[in-house]
C-alpha cells in the first residue's frame, strides 16, 4: 500500500511539472506573440529549467525559443549559451548555426565565429546572410588591426545605468543634446515587457554658459508618456520633432510609429501620429529629415523591402507625405538596415547587419556619386566595433559629434560615446599680381569643378584669394581683369590622409605695357632658339590660346654695344625664330608682328625686378649713359637685362568681326538636360 502511494504522489508531481511546463510555454508564446521578448525570455527558461534533463528534445526546443528571445533584446552572451544546447540537444538547423555566429561576431569571437558561418552554409548554400557574414568573420580582425583616425570617447555625464542611446544635437549653436533613455527618470512605473527595464523617454543635455555639458534632465511638456518615446529628429526650421513611439496593447502586438511634436517657444507638445502608408501591420521607426527638408527617411519592415528591417523615404509637401519609396540596393540588405541620419552635406549615415563588418550593427556611410547613386564606404574601427554602432548626430559640418554603442557592455544595454574624425581639409592658396609683380586687387577668380562647382571667388587687396577643394574633383581656374590677359590653371585634387594646400600663381600680363618673355635663349650672335627656350615658349602658346581674340608685338631687343644697325638686324631675326615658332604649334600668323628694335628701347625698371635687383630703382631706365655710371659687374647685368624678348598686346578683338565688320554672334551656351533636381538620387 505504501509503494502503491508514493508512486501516485510521484505521478501526481510530474504531473503538476509537467503542467507548469506547458503554462510558462503557453504565457511565453504569448509574450512573444505581443514582442515581449524579455518577458517571454523568462518564460521559456523557468519552463526549461522544470524540463528533465532527459526529455533532451523539449530542452532543445526551449533553447532556441530563449535564444531567439535573447538574440532580439541583444543578450548576445545568453543567446550563444542557448544556442549551443540547442546545438548539444540535436535541434539545430542551418539558422540555429547563423544564429550562433552572429551574436559570436558580437563578442569579438571571429574564429569561432567562422566556423559557425560555414556550418550554415553547409545547410544553407549561398544564404546571403551566411555568406556576408563569413566574409565578415574573415575580414574583421585585419580592419580592426588596421583602424581609422577616428577617436571616440564614452560620455559618462550622458550616461546611466540603463539604456542611453539615440542622441541628436539641436540648436543654432549645437548646445543641446536629445537622447533616448530607459533610466529610472522615465516616465510610468511599469517595466517593458521587451527589455526588462522602463520604456524610453527623451531627455535632454544642454551647455551651460561655459560651454559644458550639465546632466540630463526630463522634458516636462506633454512629450514623453507611459509609451516609449525615442529616436528623435528635427525638421530643418527646429519647429517639429520627429519621433518613434511604441504604444503599448496587451492583446496586440507592438508596432513601433513615428510621431511629430510641435515646438511652441521652448516647449514640445504631445505627438501626433504620423500616417506614412495605409499598412497597419508593419512597423515605422527611426525618422531622419534630408537636409534639404524635402524627405522623410524611416525604417520599415513592410512588405516590399529587402530583408528584416529597411531604411524607406517619403516626399514631404505641402499637403503631407507621399510617394513612399525603398531605398534599395546597396543600401538595404536581406538584413537588418536602421537608424538613418544625415551630415549637413547630404551624405547619409545607417547602421546594419547585413553588410560585412565588426559584429552587431556596424555604421555605414552612403554618398551619392556622380552617377547620381549611392555609394557605401564603412568608417572602420574604432568608430564601429564587435557591439552595434548607431544613431549618429553631428555638430554642424564637422565630422565629429555623438553615437549609441553597446559596445563592453554585457547587458546589451547602449550608452552614448562622442567622436570625432581629425578634418581633412583641402585648399587651394593663389595669388594674381600683374607679372611685372603689382597686386590686382581688382582681378576676379572664377572656379570651374567637374563635380559640379561653379563659384566666383573674391580676391584680398593683396591680391590673395583662398578656397576649400574637394578629393578627387578637377577644377579649371580663370582669373581676369580689366587691361590684362586671362590666365588659366587647371587643378586635380587627390584624396590625402591630411590637410593640404595647394598654392598657384596666376600672372596676369599688362595689355598696355610690354611684358618679358623670360628664359627665352638664342645661340651667341645668331637668331636660332636654344632647347632650353622650350618651356618658355610652350607657356606663351598657352597663353595665347587662352586669349584668342589678343593679337601682340613680339619684339627683341639687344644691348648697347656693337654697330645699331646689326643690332636691329639680329634682333629682327630673333624676334622672328618666337614667331616661327609660335605659328608652328598652331598660332595663327596673322595674331603676330615680330619687330627687332636692336638697342633702341633700352627696359625700364618695374617693380618685380626690384626683389633681384635692389640697387636699382623703379623708374629707372637702362640707357647706355646710365648703365656707364655703374661699376663693371652691374653693367654686365644691366647689359644681360636689355637682352630680352618681350610682347606687347595690340589688339583685343581679333576674329569678333566679320569681313563687313559686324560683330559675329556668338555662341549660345548649351541647357543643361539634366534638369536642376539637386535631390534627385536614383534609386533601384
Amino acid at each position: 500500500m505504501m509503494k502503491k502511494t508514493l508512486t501516485a504522489w510521484v505521478l501526481a508531481a510530474l504531473c503538476l511539472v509537467s503542467c507548469g511546463v506547458d503554462k510558462n510555454i503557453r504565457k511565453g508564446e504569448k509574450f512573444l506573440q505581443l514582442g515581449e521578448y524579455y518577458d517571454a525570455a523568462a518564460q521559456f527558461k523557468t519552463a526549461y529549467q522544470r524540463t528533465p534533463p532527459k526529455d533532451r528534445d523539449k530542452r532543445g526546443q526551449l533553447s532556441a525559443k530563449m535564444a531567439h528571445c535573447y538574440d532580439r533584446i541583444n543578450s548576445s552572451e545568453r543567446a550563444v549559451a542557448a544556442l549551443r544546447n540547442v546545438i548539444r540537444y540535436h535541434q539545430d538547423n542551418g539558422e540555429t548555426h547563423l544564429m550562433l555566429a552572429r551574436n559570436l561576431m558580437k563578442s569579438g569571437r571571429y574564429a569561432e565565429a567562422e566556423t559557425e558561418f560555414r556550418a550554415a552554409l553547409d545547410s544553407m548554400p549561398d544564404h546571403p546572410l551566411a555568406t556576408q557574414g563569413l566574409k565578415a568573420a574573415q575580414d574583421a580582425p585585419r580592419i580592426k588591426e588596421l583602424g581609422s583616425k577616428y577617436t571616440v570617447k564614452r560620455m559618462e555625464i550622458f550616461n546611466s545605468r540603463r539604456a542611453d542611446y539615440s542622441p541628436m544635437l539641436f540648436g543654432d549653436e549645437f548646445d543641446q543634446l536629445f537622447f533616448s533613455s530607459t533610466r529610472n527618470e522615465a516616465q510610468g512605473d511599469e517595466l517593458s515587457g521587451i527589455t526588462g527595464t522602463k520604456n524610453a523617454d527623451i531627455f535632454v543635455s544642454e551647455k551651460d554658459e561655459k560651454g559644458r555639458w550639465q546632466r540630463p534632465r526630463t522634458i516636462d511638456s506633454g512629450l514623453n508618456s507611459d509609451f516609449d518615446e525615442a529616436t528623435p529628429a528635427f525638421s530643418v526650421d527646429g519647429r517639429e520633432m520627429y519621433l518613434t513611439q511604441c504604444p503599448t496593447d496587451p492583446s496586440y502586438p507592438r508596432y513601433a510609429q513615428i510621431a511629430v511634436s510641435k515646438r511652441s517657444d521652448a516647449a514640445w507638445g504631445k505627438p501626433t501620429k504620423l500616417e506614412i502608408s495605409r499598412d497597419t501591420l508593419s512597423s515605422f521607426a527611426h525618422p531622419a529629415i534630408s537636409p534639404d527638408g524635402n524627405w522623410l527617411y524611416f525604417v520599415s519592415d513592410m512588405p516590399g523591402g529587402k530583408g528584416g528591417l529597411d531604411i524607406w523615404r517619403v516626399r514631404i509637401t505641402g499637403g503631407g507625405l507621399g510617394g513612399v519609396q525603398n531605398l534599395g540596393e546597396p543600401i538595404n540588405t536581406p538584413g537588418d538596415e536602421m537608424f538613418p541620419t544625415f551630415r549637413p552635406n547630404g551624405d547619409l549615415y545607417f547602421s546594419s547587419n547585413g553588410h560585412p563588418g565588426l559584429g552587431g550593427l556596424d555604421i555605414f556611410i552612403a554618398k551619392v556619386g556622380k552617377d547620381r547613386r549611392y555609394h557605401l564606404e564603412h568608417p572602420g574601427y574604432p568608430l564601429n566595433s564587435q557591439g552595434d554602432d548607431f544613431g549618429m548626430t553631428f555638430e554642424g559640418p564637422h565630422n565629429r559629434g555623438f553615437f549609441s554603442s553597446n559596445r563592453g557592455d554585457g547587458r546589451g544595454w547602449d550608452h552614448i560615446y562622442s567622436f570625432e574624425l581629425p578634418e581633412v581639409v583641402q585648399t587651394v592658396k593663389g595669388w594674381v599680381y600683374e607679372m611685372d609683380g603689382y597686386e590686382l586687387p581688382a582681378a576676379e577668380v572664377f572656379m570651374v569643378g567637374d563635380d559640379g562647382t561653379n563659384l566666383k571667388l573674391s580676391v584680398k587687396g593683396d591680391g590673395s584669394f583662398e578656397q576649400v577643394v574637394d578629393p578627387g574633383v578637377n577644377y579649371i581656374m580663370l582669373a581676369t581683369c580689366k587691361g590684362y590677359l586671362n590666365h588659366r590653371v587647371e587643378l586635380h585634387v587627390d584624396s590625402v590622409d591630411q590637410s593640404e594646400e595647394h598654392t598657384l600663381q596666376f600672372p596676369l600680363p599688362s595689355i598696355r605695357v610690354p611684358v618679358l618673355i623670360d628664359n627665352i635663349f638664342y645661340d651667341f650672335d645668331k637668331a636660332t632658339l636654344r632647347p632650353e627656350s622650350k618651356t618658355a615658349l610652350d607657356d606663351l602658346v598657352k597663353l595665347l590660346n587662352e586669349n584668342p581674340n589678343v593679337t601682340i608685338e613680339l619684339s627683341a631687343h639687344t644691348d648697347y654695344k656693337g654697330r645699331a644697325e646689326y643690332n636691329k638686324r639680329l634682333s629682327q631675326r630673333r624676334a622672328e625664330s618666337v614667331v616661327a615658332y609660335l605659328t608652328k604649334h598652331g598660332i595663327a600668323r596673322d595674331r603676330l608682328t615680330p619687330v627687332g628694335y636692336g638697342k633702341e628701347k633700352p627696359k625700364t625698371v618695374r617693380k618685380k625686378m626690384l626683389e633681384r635687383y635692389p640697387w636699382l630703382k623703379e623708374g629707372d631706365v637702362l640707357t647706355e649713359e646710365f648703365i656707364k655710371k655703374l661699376d663693371k659687374d652691374k653693367q654686365e647685368i644691366c647689359n644681360q637685362i636689355n637682352r630680352r624678348t618681350e610682347f606687347i598686346v595690340l589688339r583685343t578683338t581679333y576674329g569678333m568681326f566679320d569681313e563687313k565688320g559686324n560683330l559675329k554672334t556668338m555662341p549660345t551656351p548649351k541647357r543643361d538636360e539634366t534638369g536642376d533636381d539637386d535631390d534627385l538620387i536614383l534609386i533601384e
